[in-house]
């Protein structure tokens, strides 16, 4: 075999191990330019709200992402859809029981790509003591190198059963629900890319 080809299959080999130990970019949630929201059919229309307080990370690879994870939590008390008395109700042992289930969390426990642009995430939601087992879609906005860093984009939307997470509060009035079992979760994420850990 030619001496040049030996050698420079020889450097590729070599280099392999070096691209696959690549660890993930870790980021950390921008709060003051993201959003967690809620949508909640009530009578026969969809009433919003939304959840002040929360934070997060996500180690993202964008070569290999099943090496990717996340981890966030939610504060159940920050909950706020623009009138007191409901979200006094909502915060109440009726839904969230802020004071016995301050959190709500969700860690990852496996992510693959579905296409260029979104994530399949797998991980356990835990809600008012109850965890379970869930896939959700997380499309990637991108990256972009900033003044103050490197961001992320990512955004998500799914449909969660409150029933499964013991929120069972309903009346039914005329004959129709007060409110729907479904609700539907619309997550929006800017992240800032943390420094990388100084080399022991």
């Amino acid at each position: 075999m030619n001496r040049k080809i030996v050698i420079a299959v020889l450097s590729l080999a070599l280099s392999l191990p070096v691209l696959a130990s690549a660890a993930p970019v870790v980021y950390k949630v921008d709060t003051a330019h993201s959003g967690v929201g809620f949508t909640i059919r009530h009578f026969v229309s969809n009433t919003p709200g939304r959840f002040r307080d929360f934070d997060g990370t996500i180690k993202y690879d964008k070569q290999n992402p099943a090496a990717s994870s996340v981890e966030f939590t939610v504060r159940t008390d920050s909950i706020d859809t623009d009138n007191d008395d409901r979200d006094k109700h909502l915060k109440s042992p009726d839904f969230f029981d802020a004071p016995k289930f301050p959190t709500m969390t969700f860690t990852s426990t496996a992510v693959k790509a579905k296409d260029a642009d979104t994530l399949e995430v797998t991980g356990d939601l835990t809600m008012h003591g109850v965890t379970k087992r869930v896939t959700i879609p997380v499309e990637v906005l991108g990256t972009a190198k900033t003044p103050q860093g490197e961001k992320a984009g990512f955004e998500t939307s799914f449909t969660v059963n409150r029933k499964e997470y013991g929120l069972e509060w309903n009346r039914v009035v005329e004959g129709t629900s007060v409110l729907s079992d479904d609700v539907k979760v619309n997550i929006q994420i800017e992240a800032n890319r943390e420094a990388a850990a100084p080399a022991k």
